[in-house]
């Protein structure tokens, strides 16, 4: 999730990838399918390998594995003075695969920093159909009915790992991995990968593993959570809308609280009156939940 620039080992048909050369890489010549089969996405993902591409319009892929893995521990996201404000007002709605295309699309598109996008079409096609098969998410952040910030990934087991995010004003972006990180607590998830470490995730609480403990991460995250992306988006967005805040609530409450793993996740607190009530608006649903992390 960010620029993706780490020490990684790397099969490719090239040596290196959208400006972000690696200090130390391995490569060889691998033939790789169009568009990318989902059952091999998956299974390279369970393995700790994703693809990238050299540029938008490159045919070929690079498998990249990362010698050193980002997560962001589902406990211990950083939520500041001035993230908590902004998520309270409630400026932006927060939606979740209600607009994955634009997403993906907009995290393709060239950024100021960045001469070349990763994102080939080719990625792209491949998690457009990843998505219809329903492993991968997005979450989308609109201000006034216009698209301005998101992020998607992709989803196994308990494992959520983000790809990319864009911001079309200043800390849509943050708003998007905020939701996220609530929406994976509510729903039982237990390791958000964040791929490669930058200073913006840092800021979030993003720590680095080695790629054998990322691995053993993975492993103890096999099952089913308890629910999807998508509804534990949707438990929060019903937030101060009467009745469905009250399902929400009760929801939460049965479920109870999780202990912190080795991953520092845990279940989002029950929405009970000990708390100060059910929130009144979706964004205080969401720092209520980032603010209790036992």
């Amino acid at each position: 999730m960010g620029a993706r620039v780490a020490q990684a080992r790397v099969a490719s048909t090239h040596g290196s990838h959208c400006g972000r050369r690696a200090p130390s890489m391995a490569t060889m010549h691998a033939p790789a399918p169009e568009p990318i089969p989902g059952d091999l996405l998956l299974r390279a993902y369970r393995s700790g390998i994703f693809p990238m591409a050299d540029h938008r319009e490159d045919g070929d892929i690079y498998w990249v594995e990362p010698r050193e893995r980002a997560i962001i521990p589902l406990g211990g996201f950083l939520l500041s003075g001035s993230l908590r404000k902004l998520l309270r007002q409630d400026r932006f709605r927060v939606s979740c695969d209600e607009a994955f295309d634009a997403v993906i699309a907009e995290c393709a598109a060239p950024r100021e920093e960045l001469a070349e996008s990763w994102i080939s079409r080719r990625i792209e096609a491949s998690y457009r159909a990843l998505h219809r098969e329903g492993h991968a998410h997005s979450l989308e952040v609109w201000r006034g009915g216009v698209l301005v910030g998101g992020l998607y990934g992709v989803a196994f087991d308990r494992v959520f790992c983000g790809e990319s995010m864009f911001s079309r004003v200043p800390n849509a972006s943050k708003v998007a991995l905020a939701w996220l990180v609530a929406a994976m607590r509510r729903a039982g998830f237990r390791v958000l990968d964040c791929q490669f470490m930058t200073e913006h995730l840092a800021s979030l609480g993003a720590v680095t593993l080695p790629q054998d403990r990322y691995l053993g991460l993975v492993r103890a995250a096999a099952g089913t959570p308890d629910r999807t992306l998508p509804q534990a988006v949707s438990a929060f967005s019903s937030a101060g809308s009467g009745v469905a805040a009250g399902e929400a609530a009760a929801v939460a409450l049965a479920e109870g609280r999780g202990a912190a793993g080795e991953t520092g996740a845990s279940r989002s607190p029950p929405l009970s009156p000990s708390a100060g009530g059910p929130p009144s608006s979706p964004g205080k649903a969401i720092v209520q939940s980032l603010t209790h992390t036992s």
